[in-house]
């Protein structure tokens, strides 16, 4: 199937004008974090989008199950589809890579989120669900809620082989960050990182206004995975976050998660730097990546736009499929 865009938003109070422009730019979903220590609540944010747009899908890009009870879940996802559509609504849910580790803790297990997904899946089929020690169900009366069945599909941002077996049991998609995920007929590929103008250097301020906080989120990327040693400044990046007290690291490291970079960060994420990792790329470039991901079988491009000129950056980017 031909690649489709979309957009994605680390969600500032002014998401839901942005999810507008979005649309008319021909981008087909947007996508809302759902990290409370970092953006607003994502459910407020999603339908405060769904009142002023009419045909982009909205997504949570994506829930994290420890946030809140299934029943929580269910009766948003219900408020949500009864402003919106149940059409233009999907979820997308995860492990918490960023909500957890930004609240020091761990991800959740997938075995966890898959007990979970099932019994949120139940109640917005209208079924009756046990959860911790208690028999629950949604029972809002006409005019309180979306009629069951709710049946949206649901996309889990899984990578390792447990994630990946969840998403084959429990849903209609994946949605992975910077690479395709194989095997998938929904593959939703997160990208982060601005559209140079001609002759533009990825070092100018602002190609790092627009694309730093992709570099730091590399830097984080690489610890969680063990890889800080094959990345220029990545030894010396852990080594200044290690001088910094165990028990409130994580704070100073998700400072400007996913929204810009912090005076910590400065120093390491660097022009040559954005452009090593394809991060600031003229349009040619640009081009040349996403066919690379289309032929590994990415279906959906999510693109997050950061910085202080968020329309330029889904212009500029939306011009690069169109």
């Amino acid at each position: 199937m031909p690649l489709t865009l979309s957009c994605a938003f680390a969600t500032s109070l002014e998401t839901p004008e942005h999810a507008r422009i979005a649309e008319q730019l021909g981008y087909v979903r947007a996508w809302f974090y759902d990290s409370p220590s970092l953006y607003p609540d994502v459910w407020v944010q999603l339908c405060r989008a769904a009142d002023c747009t009419r045909r982009i899908s909205l997504a949570t890009g994506v829930i994290v199950p420890h946030l809140r009870t299934p029943m929580t879940n269910a009766a948003a996802i219900a408020t949500l589809v009864s402003a919106a559509g149940q059409e233009r609504v999907v979820i997308g849910i995860g492990s918490g890579f960023t909500a957890r580790v930004s609240m020091g803790q761990r991800p959740l297990t997938w075995r966890y989120v898959g007990d979970y997904t099932r019994a949120l899946r139940a109640l917005l089929r209208g079924e009756v669900v046990e959860w911790d020690g208690g028999v629950m169900q949604m029972m809002h009366w006409e005019g309180y809620g979306a009629r069951r069945p709710i049946e949206v599909p649901f996309v889990f941002a899984a990578g390792g082989p447990k994630g990946v077996a969840v998403a084959r049991e429990l849903g209609q998609g994946v949605f992975s960050a910077f690479a395709a995920q194989p095997g998938f007929d929904w593959n939703v590929v997160l990208l982060v990182g601005t559209v140079l103008e001609e002759g533009e250097s990825p070092g100018s301020a602002r190609a790092i206004a627009a694309a730093g906080h992709g570099g730091a989120v590399i830097f984080h990327y690489a610890l969680e995975h063990r890889m800080l040693g094959m990345i220029a400044g990545g030894e010396d990046w852990r080594r200044m976050y290690e001088a910094m007290p165990e028990r409130t690291r994580h704070l100073a490291m998700h400072d400007g998660h996913l929204v810009g970079v912090n005076a910590r960060d400065e120093r390491f994420v660097t022009g040559e730097f954005l452009a090593r990792h394809g991060l600031a790329l003229d349009r040619a470039a640009w081009r040349d990546r996403l066919a690379a991901l289309e032929a590994e079988g990415a279906t959906e491009i999510a693109f997050q736009p950061a910085g202080p000129d968020i329309p330029r950056e889904l212009e500029a980017f939306a011009s690069l499929v169109g």
